[in-house]
This record gives structure tokens, sequence and C-alpha cells, in this order.
């Protein structure tokens, strides 16, 4: 027999509640009436066939001494057993309703104006908490406190602009106190709340646009190091991007001196295996943070895969959580998540367009040898 223990929960250190289905008898009743519910908990196996599956799926009842509960599919495969025929129909339900209950805890999370307890999200999937959180985060790469996290940032920067208040935002943003929102703001909005309400108002960013293989390129610099190599079509469209995006702040345009940084930058756009030996303002959660840094561990010449992106950080099921850290990334080719492919190894999903990562990975491929893309000015 194998029962399920509570165990920690990773957000919050607490002791998740006693599972359903804690006992043999428990999980036998289950069997006996096909119990839907308890597909998500447990498996059953019989001895004298040597099959398993879930309990709603059960062809006809066998006896009681012939069977054994397991936790999980992989538990019973490790006892030996070999999925049924009804398991095996029933997978594809089972990972539809799984995908189906993240999706909309994924969707509370990003609509929510509260913080939202991880039983409550739990109870709404028809789950334990320690099941869905751990169901949630083999399919998003994020604990759901992270998540959550993630959304509360995602919405404060879209709102905090119009707030009258800073205190307003936050509140409105789902973050339950400020303490713990300002120590981590600069992190989250790349300058203090007040100053990103006012347009970055009294923030300096020195910028130049220029030419390169790729097209039109922008290049902006904070006090901390690069923090913007924008790539387009035309010039004059990404300064207004990076006007709307800071709109009182003293952008520095066309200095001299910043001229020979661009230089720089589009010096090492047409040959990565340079290096860019310059600092980098680099600002996102703690994940995307980890993501980013995978990808400046890729040499020029070489691709990973999304899901090989995701182990590297931690979250072996994390593929779509990686896609969306790159799709965050505002430092085209110093963070490389032009090197980022499908399982495949098609090319798909580029923040400056298709074409330019295909032009980025043709470039690279011709039998070069790089070297790390910059130094963080976050890095530790």
């Amino acid at each position: 027999m194998h029962a399920n223990t509570p165990v920690p929960l990773p957000d919050s250190g607490l002791l998740a509640a006693e599972p359903p289905y804690p006992t043999d008898d428990a999980r036998w009743e289950a069997l006996r009436t096909r119990d839907a519910r308890a597909d998500e908990h447990f498996v059953f196996a019989v001895r004298t066939t040597g099959t398993y599956a879930r309990p709603s799926r059960a062809a006809r009842l066998p006896r009681r001494a012939n069977v054994e509960f397991f936790a999980t599919a992989e538990q019973a495969e490790a006892a030996g057993y070999r999925a049924s025929a009804h398991a095996l129909a029933g997978r594809e339900a089972l990972a539809q309703r799984h995908l189906e209950a993240v999706r909309n805890a994924c969707m509370t999370l990003e609509q929510a104006d509260r913080a939202i307890p991880l039983a409550e999200l739990a109870a709404g999937a028809g789950m334990s908490t320690f099941h869905f959180h751990r169901l949630f985060k083999s399919q998003t790469g994020l604990t759901p406190k992270a998540y959550a996290q993630a959304c509360r940032a995602s919405r404060l920067r879209r709102d905090l602009p119009q707030a009258d208040r800073v205190t307003d935002a936050i509140y409105d943003a789902g973050f339950g106190t400020s303490s713990r929102f300002y120590d981590a703001a600069p992190g989250l909005l790349g300058m203090p709340p007040k100053q990103f309400r006012e347009g970055g108002a009294q923030a300096s960013i020195r910028f130049a646009v220029g030419q390169c293989r790729l097209g039109a390129i922008l290049v902006a610099q904070s006090a901390r190091g690069l923090c913007a190599i924008w790539l387009g079509d035309d010039a004059d469209a990404l300064v207004r991007e990076l006007q709307d995006t800071f709109p009182r702040a003293e952008l520095r345009g066309g200095e001299p001196g910043f001229e020979r940084l661009v230089a720089e930058v589009v010096g090492f756009v047409e040959q990565p295996a340079l290096g860019l030996n310059l600092p980098l303002d680099i600002r996102g959660t703690a994940f995307q943070e980890r993501v980013w840094r995978a990808l400046r561990d890729i040499p020029p010449g070489q691709t990973l895969s999304y899901s090989e992106v995701a182990a590297r950080v931690g979250t072996p099921r994390g593929a779509r959580a990686v896609a969306l850290a790159c799709a965050a990334n505002t430092l085209a080719v110093a963070i490389p998540c032009h090197r980022v492919v499908r399982q495949n190894g098609d090319v798909s999903g580029y923040r400056w367009g298709v074409a330019r990562k295909q032009a980025l990975l043709a470039g690279e491929a011709d039998g070069v040898t790089g070297k790390p893309c910059g130094k963080a000015a976050t890095d530790r």
C-alpha cells in the first residue's frame, strides 16, 4: 500500500490537509462505485492481470484480494504493472481534464483582485492542495504563488501610470501589503513605483538608433547598463515605442559617445562570437531571470528546445513558461532567446519576427564558438 502522506507545501511551508481517499478501504469504495473524482488521486492494479487503471475505468470489478493501490501511474509501473487498455483510453481524457483545470486556475489568477489561497484554487479543481500544486507547476513551470505574483506585477505595470496614488494601484493589483512589494519594486518595474507611475520622471535613459543586417536597431542604456536592444523595420517606430514606454523620462538621444556603444552592439549582432562586454540591466521575475541566465549560456551556433531550457532551470515540464520568459526579453541577441527552438527543431515565436530569428541562427550556424554574451548588472 502506498499512502498519500501529508507533506510540506513549497509555497507556504504548511502541511497539506488529509488527502482524499487516504485508506485502502476508501479507495476500494471509490473503485467499487466507479468514482470519477478518484481518478485524480490514485490508480488500482490487479495482480492476476498485471495491469493498472483509474478507478472509474474498471471494465469489471476485480476481487478485492487481487487489488493493489498506488498514488500514481508511475508508481504502478515501477512495481511492474502495465497500463490496461482502459487505462490507455483514459489517459487522454485525464490529461485534458488536467489541462482544463490548470487553464481555469490561470484565468482565475489573472483576473483576481486579491490573493487567492492555494486551498481555494485546489478546491475549484476538485483536487487536494498537494496534488493541485504539483500539477500546476508541472504544466506551467511555476508554482501557483509565483504565477499569481507575476500576474499582479503585470497588472501593476499596466495600471500604475493611471493611478491617483501608488498604494491604490498596489492594492488594486492584488498585493495584500505594500511593504514586500516596495522591496521588490525596482526589480519588477525597473525603477521606484512612483517614478514608474510618472512615466519614468527623473529617470535618464540614453539611446540611439542605427542599422544592422536585421534592419533598424534601437539601443538604450539606463544607469545600470543596457536596458533595451530592439529590432524592427522602422527606426522612428522604435523611438516612439521607447517614448510611449517612458513618456516622462529624460531620453537622451544621439550623444557622440553613445554612438560608439551602439556600434559595438551592432558589431555583436553581426558577429555574436565576438561577445558583448557591456553591463546588462536585466529586470524581471525570479523565474524570468533564471531563464535569461540559462539562455546566455547557449553558445552561438547551438540551439536548445524550450523543454531543454526548462530542465536547465529546474522545471522540466515548464516549456510553456520558458516561452513566456523568452517573449518578455527586451535585450535582443544579448539575451539570445533566438537560440531556443521547438522540440523538433522548428523555428517559431520571436518577439522581433521569425524571419529575424532564422537569419540570426543562419548567421551563427557556420561553426562559430562563443563566449558569454555580457555581464548582467543584476548578476551576483
